[in-house]
């Protein structure tokens, strides 16, 4: 699952160049059984599966043993888990600033408790759903956090004013033509004036904010402009004019 992913356009060529290093092991390979067993039923009666300790720690604890050969110790291991807390932009830009990482996927009905109170040093979700495994949530984790690596980008600009970065969902962007099927580029943007430029992209962001994500505004700190636009756009809904 994991190979296509991570052999595609930014990603192949990080890898390429040495801006990062994907290190996929598969749990199984560290079972002792005949049939590479890693789930069995659940003490207590239930239903689903539940994975078993022994062979993700024996999995992680390798991983750990090769790092430590190369001086590094002290790896963040995280565990991709519904019940963990929430990804967001910022859990990102955290885990960004880490040499090492480890995921491990959860399955099934989930791994036994002492890999969570033992092993996992954080647990990640990435949503308030359930999937058929951790493979998605670690390649939707991994995918955001490497592309903050500093190299991995081609302009560090285009980072800054990514949806969610600053706190806001981003700006509306528009290329070429400048007319299609009737619908116009908003003339600002061909002003060529940068702060009327900037002015109108920080409106729209809190526009497209409020109107989308009202609960991000409530974590911001606006300033005395910004809650005019916020005031601004209220009225113009209430009296039927919304502002474009």
């Amino acid at each position: 699952m994991f190979e296509g992913p991570f052999k595609y356009g930014l990603f192949q060529k990080a890898i390429e160049n040495g801006l990062v290093k994907i290190n996929i092991r598969n749990i199984r390979d560290y079972t002792h059984d005949k049939h590479h067993t890693t789930d069995d039923y659940p003490y207590g009666g239930g239903a689903g599966m539940v994975m078993k300790p022994q062979p993700v720690f024996e999995a992680a604890e390798a991983i750990k043993t090769e790092l430590s050969a190369e001086g590094v110790s002290n790896v963040p291991v995280i565990l991709l888990s519904p019940q963990g807390r929430l990804f967001t932009q910022e859990v990102a830009l955290e885990l960004s600033k880490q040499a090492h990482l480890i995921f491990i996927c959860g399955e099934y009905e989930g791994v036994d408790e002492r890999v969570c109170e033992h092993l996992a040093t954080d647990e990640i979700s990435i949503g308030d759903y359930v999937l058929t495994g951790g493979e998605i949530a670690a390649m939707a984790v991994v995918n955001a956090v490497v592309r903050l690596v500093p190299g991995f980008i081609g302009s560090p600009d285009s980072l800054i004013a990514e949806s969610h970065t600053a706190g806001l969902l981003e700006y509306p962007q528009y290329t070429r033509p400048q007319e299609y099927r009737g619908w116009s580029v908003p003339e600002v943007l061909l002003s060529g004036n940068h702060a009327e430029i900037a002015r109108w992209r920080r409106e729209q962001s809190l526009i497209r904010t409020l109107k989308r994500r009202p609960e991000m505004l409530a974590k911001m700190k606006l300033s005395q402009a910004d809650e005019y636009v916020i005031t601004r756009y209220r009225a113009s809904t209430v009296t039927g004019v919304e502002e474009k």
